[in-house]
């Protein structure tokens, strides 16, 4: 799941943790809390995933620079 994904899980997450406050149940809203959580680590996971990327993109540059 993308960034996009995780927005979205985010924000479903916000909006059943008002409803659950908004009505009163407060498992409802426990899990809204828990979806933005989740949403969060996926969004670090996934930034970390592009940050690693990159760092392997940097240093197979070097090397083929090298190269020539």
């Amino acid at each position: 799941m993308g960034d996009l994904g995780s927005k979205a899980e985010k924000f479903g997450g916000k909006a059943k943790e008002a409803v659950g406050e908004a009505v009163g149940n407060e498992s409802m809203a426990d899990e809204g809390r828990a979806d933005q959580t989740k949403a969060d680590v996926k969004e670090t996971l996934s930034n970390a995933g592009e940050a690693v990327q990159n760092a392997k993109d940097k240093v197979l540059g070097a090397f083929q620079k090298d190269d020539k």
